[in-house]
């Protein structure tokens, strides 16, 4: 089989898919850092040397690998380090959230070199919204080629995360609960035009998880649950170290599972019952208002009287001054969680459940009522080793695992295949449009 480069640059032309893969294999070792000279890289691929040398010389005549200092001698004649070139381009990323967005330029190793957050109303539409990030790109590139003036450092792809369910295949929003008017948006058409680079879109709790297994606390796991518990409520899920979206893309949306039978809660998603409408940061906030309303948390009708609204955050800060209605409020939101968690964890039995997002980032009660619950309804077999642990890349983590969603998108052997001669894969947004036939069929 051929993989047909489309591309022109040193050496265009047609590569075997062995070829192609034993290049992506050289130049992941090398980019992870989990092997630093020839003979390392040879160990850990299988690969002759001849093929560890020719694998490397291409990656350093297209500007992605560079000779560092002497290596370890085990004996002979010490190697040469090899370093991936982490700033040969640069990667937007963005995590749009329900009340806030989060912008970013990284390197492509996924380390942050510049960043912005501010509040925003996701509710505004997308015109808006997104007329905002492409502004704050613009200010961010700036701001890292002033800091950098020596690099290249082209645009060479974009991630972005929504709060909603995403078509990942066609980078649009489906029918999301609170985004009024992103139903259908072309998300990746408009920021591909708009910086001529491929653009990758998904939900955001799927690039939180993915933050977290590249960068941070999932680092060298291989199953993991992460679960955001913001405004409203979702999971990503990873299988065997590769994100899990399921067919459609919307896997892990469990802030609309049934959690009650109650007719008077409506959700968002306008059903009733959803465990989001319960425990989420608005159901949150709504209880607490009815609670300061209703003379049962002196706390929350100061709050009440002096700002006119109450937050989620608000309480957590009345937990953690002793409000007892403010206790009580989160911490059946946390056992609601838990037991469907309970459910996830007995289903999928993973190694590692984090929780994150504004919510979750308020204290210890809420993750210890989580925990009670897990580990009281989850079967035994399941919970023995199973560790339920906070974020540690906070609300960095969306931001962190969209530039890594584009990253890992950009060097899958199949579309590594159709730039890697040229050097540099900016300006070549159709890149997204190149199957991924072979990883599609290992998950």
């Amino acid at each position: 089989m051929r993989v047909q480069v489309q591309q022109t640059g040193p050496n265009p032309g047609a590569h075997t898919t062995e070829h192609v893969d034993s290049l992506a294999t050289v130049l992941d070792l090398i980019r992870t850092g989990a092997a630093r000279t020839r003979p390392e890289i040879g160990r850990h691929s299988g690969l002759g040397r001849t093929v560890v040398t020719q694998r490397v010389n291409q990656l350093a005549a297209c500007g992605l690998v560079e000779e560092g200092a002497l290596g370890p001698s085990s004996g002979g004649r010490a190697p040469r380090e090899l370093r991936f070139r982490a700033r040969a381009g640069v990667i937007l990323a963005a995590e749009l959230g329900a009340t806030s967005v989060g912008t970013g330029v990284t390197d492509l190793a996924g380390h942050v070199l510049a960043e912005r957050e501010e509040p925003t109303d996701i509710a505004q539409g997308p015109e808006p919204v997104l007329e905002r990030v492409e502004n704050l790109f613009d200010e961010l590139i700036a701001e890292v080629r002033a800091t950098y003036p020596d690099e290249d450092l082209a645009v060479w792809g974009i991630g972005i995360g929504l709060p909603g369910p995403v078509e990942f295949a066609t980078g649009r929003p489906s029918a999301p609960p609170i985004m009024p008017g992103w139903d259908g948006y072309p998300v990746r058409d408009r920021l591909a035009t708009r910086f001529d680079a491929p653009v990758w879109v998904d939900n955001e709790v799927n690039t939180m998880a993915l933050g977290e297994l590249r960068a941070g606390s999932a680092k060298g796991q291989r199953d993991i649950l992460y679960v955001k518990i913001g405004t409203g409520i979702g999971a990503g899920l990873v299988s065997g170290g590769q994100l899990h979206r399921g067919s459609q893309g919307c896997a892990g949306d469990i802030g609309h599972a049934a959690v009650a039978d109650d007719q008077a809660v409506v959700c968002r998603c306008g059903n009733t019952g959803c465990l989001e409408a319960y425990a989420g940061g608005a159901a949150l906030a709504r209880d607490g208002l009815v609670a300061a309303r209703e003379g049962r948390s002196p706390f929350l009708a100061d709050v009440l009287a002096t700002t006119g609204t109450i937050r989620a955050a608000d309480i957590s800060r009345a937990a953690q001054s002793g409000d007892r209605t403010s206790v009580e409020l989160l911490t059946r939101a946390g056992r609601l969680i838990g037991s469907l968690l309970a459910t996830l964890v007995s289903f999928y039995n993973p190694a590692l459940v984090i929780i994150g997002g504004g919510v979750a980032g308020a204290g210890d009660l809420l993750l210890a009522a989580v925990r009670e619950s897990v580990y009281r309804r989850s079967l035994p077999l399941a919970t023995r080793e199973l560790r339920i642990t906070r974020s540690t890349l906070s609300d960095r983590a969306g931001l962190v695992g969209a530039a890594f969603m584009a990253i890992d998108e950009l060097f899958a052997p199949e579309r590594l295949a159709h730039w890697v001669d040229a050097g540099s894969p900016a300006g070549e947004p159709r890149l997204v449009d190149i199957p991924l036939s072979r990883r599609a069929a290992a998950r």
